[in-house]
């Protein structure tokens, strides 16, 4: 296993210099100048030429990608345009803070589609799977801004139960709504892939045998889920490396301070620096999680290990 993961680690080299380099250019390519966010009024040429200069723009842009990327290898992600700030310290917080939500989000999705996959397959009900496929098939169509919106006005503005926006004490009561809005697209996409793999699973001849042997429902219900994990774990992997950097509207409708709600403000103000810092971080924590639950399947099914 040892052996596995230190080439798995390899392979990550030339990724992330492919990612560095696709974040770089995307960046760069976009309208707008970079330092006119903290260029004074009425800034004259040289003025304007020397904050570029501060900022290293003014040189050609394989220059500037090879000396970014000489920082990145010694931990320096750069400075903030708009703040000032080391980015790293930007970004420190709104990963944390996107991990919790995210955490919490695919907790929910875990339970939720676990629950009602394991229903629709497992009880061969039509009604029952026809439900649990009629929600899955909803959950994963809703947009989350409309969704997020929606729980809003519901909770926040007509019941006033929770709060709308923001990340404040007890945080349980910020994460909820935020949580369960970023929940629902996982939670039927793990529900279609429990109830798939349920439905293979009791078809094969080991389940037969089980019951034939007088193992009860239950018992056989374990052995069930043990052959469905590794599935479930390669989905449940996806949807939480997704979360982190795929959850930028769910954390702008409700001002959530996270990677999403960071990279929102960076796209708006131009701060190159967080957009290429955070970027390349949500790409590595991607490929990391990707090697997490690979390890993780070869630890729970020992056929992924011979395969």
């Amino acid at each position: 296993m040892l052996r596995y993961v230190l080439r798995r680690l390899l392979y990550t080299l030339p990724i992330a210099i492919g990612v560095s380099l696709v974040c770089f250019a995307l960046v760069h390519l976009a309208p707008g100048d970079p330092i006119s966010a903290v260029l004074p009024e009425n800034a004259s040429p040289a003025v304007i030429q020397e904050i570029r200069a501060a900022y290293g723009f003014d040189k050609p842009l394989p220059a500037q990608y090879f000396i970014w990327l000489e920082r990145v290898l010694t931990g320096d992600l750069g400075t903030s345009i708009k703040t000032g700030r080391p980015v790293l310290w930007e970004i420190a917080p709104a990963i944390r803070n996107s991990m919790l939500l995210a955490a919490v989000a695919i907790a929910l999705a875990f339970a939720g589609g676990c629950i009602l996959g394991g229903l629709a397959g497992y009880t061969r009900r039509p009604a029952v799977d026809r439900t649990v496929t009629a929600l899955a098939v909803t959950g994963v169509s809703l947009p989350h801004y409309w969704l997020g919106m929606v729980l809003i006005v519901l909770f926040s503005v007509e019941l006033r139960l929770l709060p709308a926006t923001g990340m404040g004490a007890p945080d349980i009561a910020h994460l909820i709504l935020p949580a369960v809005t970023l929940s629902v697209i996982p939670t039927g996409i793990v529900a279609r892939s429990v109830r798939a793999s349920v439905s293979e699973i009791r078809k094969q001849e080991f389940v037969q045998t089980l019951y034939a042997k007088g193992l009860s429902g239950r018992h056989v219900l374990a052995h069930v889920a043990k052959n469905v994990a590794p599935a479930v774990m390669a989905v449940m992997g996806l949807q939480f490396a997704q979360m982190l950097g795929g959850s930028i509207l769910v954390e702008t409708v409700f001002a959530w301070p996270g990677t999403g709600f960071l990279l929102n403000a960076a796209i708006f103000t131009r701060d190159l620096p967080i957009l290429q810092g955070t970027i390349l971080v949500l790409a590595m924590l991607f490929v990391f999680t990707n090697l997490i639950v690979d390890v993780l399947q070869m630890l729970v099914d020992p056929r992924v290990k011979r395969a």
